[in-house]
């Protein structure tokens, strides 16, 4: 990349058959829908990609298929993050080697009960940098149980040459991210927030310079981020309350089934197949999630018709 990466940075989906196999042609439509939305870049096999059903065959597969048929036309992140850190490296190779513009890791962990010291945390991350020459970004995530101080964080920064990226979704984020940018100065070349955007206003106000969503609604998430940093404050505030209330929807009651619920009645793909033990949305809460993206008449909701 030769300037660094901001504004709309959304996980793909991974589609699957309605018998549960991986959907290889379904993941290129995904994808092309996403291009179409307007997205800075694409991120792959995170956790709303559902990366802890997959096998490292399927992963391996999805990382290949993504990468060739994005082709450059946007920037692809992929997500390798993994307890053992030999894995992690492999899996980092493997991405840059076909092409991956940016990875995504989270810090090691196997259960909360399961977590090294910050020590093992450096040098997992450094290992991984020793062997690519792309960015990294750290995703400090509750999801983990990993307690990611800000001096942490910094720390990572300015001593591991590759970590210049951060994602920021644990609670009160805006704070985290204010200060990690005041620390962490130069280093910290992206500042990002996650979790559906729902704190995304104050996290712009602290200081972040983009926001990794999923793939539900890019489009009209994306021109928040675009007029906040060109000083429409209005404009930004206003696409934020349009959009809230899907995204609080989103966020506090599908999670990742939102965007392929929504990509499937789109016809973007054939399926919203999600993989045991995860289950399928009530019809309570799926009936919300159509008629609030109807309401926005979103590109996922039309895309294949």
């Amino acid at each position: 990349m030769q300037s660094p990466l901001t504004g709309i940075l959304p996980v793909a989906p991974t589609p699957f058959t309605a018998e549960g196999a991986v959907d290889e042609e379904g993941m290129r439509r995904v994808l092309d829908c996403m291009i179409d939305q307007g997205v800075d870049a694409i991120c792959i096999l995170a956790n709303y990609s559902e990366q802890f059903v997959l096998s490292d065959e399927e992963r391996a597969l999805l990382t290949r298929v993504s990468l060739e048929h994005v082709a450059g036309r946007v920037p692809v992140i992929v997500t390798v993050s993994h307890f053992s850190t030999q894995i992690v490296v492999d899996r980092a190779r493997y991405a840059e080697s076909l092409g991956a513009s940016m990875l995504m890791m989270m810090p090691p962990y196997h259960g909360v009960g399961l977590v090294p010291a910050e020590a093992g945390i450096m040098e997992h991350f450094q290992a991984v940098s020793d062997a690519i020459s792309i960015p990294i970004m750290v995703q400090d995530a509750p999801l983990s149980g990993v307690s990611l101080p800000v001096p942490t964080l910094v720390r990572m920064a300015r001593e591991i040459e590759h970590v210049s990226y951060f994602k920021i979704e644990t609670p009160f984020a805006a704070d985290k991210l204010a200060a990690l940018i005041e620390q962490g100065g130069e280093h910290i070349v992206g500042p990002f927030d996650g979790e559906e955007a729902v704190t995304l206003l104050a996290d712009l106000d602290a200081g972040c310079t983009g926001t990794m969503t999923s793939a539900l609604q890019p489009e009209l998430i994306g021109p928040i981020v675009a007029n906040y940093r060109s000083d429409d404050l209005d404009a930004a505030l206003a696409g934020w309350k349009r959009c809230l209330p899907l995204i609080n929807h989103e966020n506090r009651q599908c999670g990742l089934r939102a965007a392929k619920t929504v990509m499937m009645e789109g016809g973007v793909i054939g399926s919203d197949h999600v993989r045991h033990p995860l289950k399928p949305m009530s019809q309570r809460t799926r009936s919300r999630l159509l008629q609030l993206a109807k309401e926005l008449d979103l590109i996922a909701l039309k895309w294949g018709k």
